[in-house]
């Protein structure tokens, strides 16, 4: 009991302490080491790079657009620039009304004076000659819309395209832009209004000839009228939405109007459900928008008028023009917003087409490093190489 015992490790001889040194210093203690752990290995090598989403230096991803991204981009645009893109707008909107009111009044009043002191054989000849007139004069502002509406389109097509790139250019900008291919888009929306134009003439021309024809031949052209417009309003539905892409690449690709619809009709190939789609439903919102702003309005001063006079003496004269000049003004500024947006969906589909069918966002990605590496750089929306037309 009283000797001493050392533990001595299993199988082998007892343990000894350690001998000190030739100075005498003991040595330290031997070190401990954390027990090995059993699981996985660190990974070796470089670290692995997760999936990165596509660079968006400005309104659209630099990737094929998804419904949702196409469908309301438009209205991007418009937050993204309002007083360029607004300003535009409402411009082009009070060029048509005052154009339409400088060429209409004046001419009204001019008839019905005539007619107030003409004799009542007179008077049916100055009518007649009134809506002739009225006929000729309506080229005036149609003229005038016609250009203005081309414009914007232009003034939209740049906006959508530089802001893509995450440019920002003023009023003044968009407009010097867009002025340099004013002369192709004029050309494009005149083919337009003169093919609208010749159907309507057809049209009346049918129903004339049989009104003199007689009154069976009157009702035969009315039903055959109407089932043919049925048929031409599908057509340009298609035709429409086919060659709906035509001021984009006018503007963007320096094209011209030839080049320009074939451009637009291999484009669309493949896509003209959704193409057609997201211009109808964007097009359905604008003008249930309009509604639910308009007609409230409208409503509540005729309600007002009759409450206030339901004899119709008179005394809500001033409610019905403070009615029609307040929604006069609405309609002048949703016009605005309306024409807006549908001009700059159009370039959105033109971009969200190209990077599908081209790969255009590898340029606009390219474009976009280039730039802000300081190097040079050409126009990422030019016209792509032969192979790319395919």
């Amino acid at each position: 009991m009283g000797s001493d015992h050392h533990w001595q490790a299993p199988g082998g001889a007892p343990a000894q302490p350690p001998a000190p040194d030739a100075s005498g210093t003991p040595p330290t203690a031997p070190q401990s080491f954390p027990p090995p752990s059993y699981g996985m290995a660190p990974p070796v090598g470089p670290p692995q790079l997760g999936w990165t989403p596509p660079p968006k230096p400005g309104l659209l991803p630099l990737r094929p657009l998804g419904f949702g991204t196409l469908l309301w981009a438009p209205f991007r645009v418009l937050r993204r620039n309002a007083a360029a893109t607004f300003g535009t707008g409402l411009v082009v909107q009070l060029v048509s009304v005052v154009a339409t009111l400088a060429v209409m009044v004046p001419f009204m009043v001019f008839v019905f004076s005539r007619i107030d002191g003409a004799s009542a054989a007179d008077a049916d000849a100055i009518a007649s000659g009134a809506v002739g007139g009225f006929i000729l004069l309506m080229l005036v502002p149609l003229a005038i819309a016609l250009v203005a509406s081309a414009f914007l389109q232009g003034v939209m097509v740049v906006e959508v395209a530089s802001g893509t790139l995450g440019d920002r250019l003023g009023f003044g900008a968009l407009w010097k832009r867009a002025a340099k291919r004013i002369w192709p888009l004029l050309g494009w929306t005149a083919m337009l209004a003169g093919a609208l134009l010749a159907v309507v003439l057809a049209f009346v021309l049918v129903i004339v000839f049989a009104a003199i024809t007689g009154p069976a031949a009157l009702v035969v052209a009315i039903l055959v009228t109407l089932l043919a417009g049925l048929g031409i309003a599908a057509l340009a539905a298609w035709l429409g939405t086919k060659l709906s892409l035509v001021p984009s690449v006018i503007v963007l690709e320096s094209a011209g109007i030839g080049t320009a619809i074939r451009r637009s009709w291999r484009l669309t190939g493949g896509f003209f459900w959704r193409t057609f789609g997201t211009l109808v439903l964007v097009g359905a919102i604008l003008y249930l928008a309009s509604q639910v702003v308009v007609q409230p309005v409208s409503l509540i001063g005729t309600i007002l008028a009759a409450v206030i006079d339901p004899t119709g003496s008179g005394a809500a004269v001033p409610i019905t023009v403070v009615t029609m000049v307040v929604t006069l003004i609405l309609s002048l500024l949703i016009g605005a917003i309306t024409a807006v947006v549908q001009a700059a969906l159009v370039a959105v589909i033109y971009i969200d087409l190209r990077m599908r069918t081209e790969a255009l966002d590898l340029d606009l990605v390219r474009y976009v490093e280039q730039r802000d590496a300081g190097l040079p750089v050409a126009d990422p929306y030019g016209a792509p190489a032969p192979s790319g037309l395919a």
